[in-house]
């Protein structure tokens, strides 16, 4: 039997409240309110775009999950000293530009914490906002009934021009401004 380290829970939890600090963070109502006005915004775009299959148009708007997330950042190049991004060639992609992420949603209240603790970061680098959200230990619950998925650690909105994309902008323009 393994026992577990009290020192451990301290420091994760001083993880997340560093974090939490230093990002948008979405708890309670305010998190109820962000996750509501996205899956109303997917619900109105799928419904125009009826043509595709469910999954393949969630997967062209959504980069689901850790490892999709980072991959998608990682193809992203670094932004340039002046604050916007910097539209690369991936050097497989044949003359396509590399996928656009304009924000990402993240469950902070994930275990084991190692799984997002990278993320942050390379958004940073990427000049991504990350939103943090925090429900006890269900917010990767939540994020999941966005994509109808079980669970989502990571969500990352590709920049498209649509109106998830403007839902997006409003909410990130009201969290600087609240700033």
């Amino acid at each position: 039997m393994r026992l577990r380290n009290p020192n451990s829970t301290k420091k994760r939890k001083k993880e997340v409240a560093d974090l939490s600090r230093h990002q948008n963070c979405y708890e309670g109502e305010r998190l109820d309110e962000l996750l509501r006005s996205i899956k109303r915004e997917v619900e109105s775009e799928k419904l125009l775009n009826e043509a595709l299959p469910e999954k393949i148009w969630l997967k062209q708007q959504f980069a689901v999950g850790v490892n999709d997330v980072t991959r998608v950042l990682e193809r992203m190049a670094p932004s340039a000293d002046s604050g916007t991004a910097v539209s690369a060639q991936n050097p497989g992609s044949k003359g396509r530009p590399s996928t656009q992420l304009q924000a990402i949603i993240l469950a902070c209240d994930c275990n084991p914490r190692w799984l997002t603790r990278h993320v942050p970061g390379l958004a940073e680098s990427r000049k991504v906002p990350v939103i943090l959200v925090k429900d006890g230990k269900r917010g990767s619950l939540r994020l999941g009934e966005v994509v109808q998925l079980k669970t989502a650690i990571a969500l990352g909105i590709k920049v498209k021009g649509n109106s998830i994309n403007r839902v997006v902008e409003e909410i990130l323009l009201s969290d600087d401004s609240s700033s």
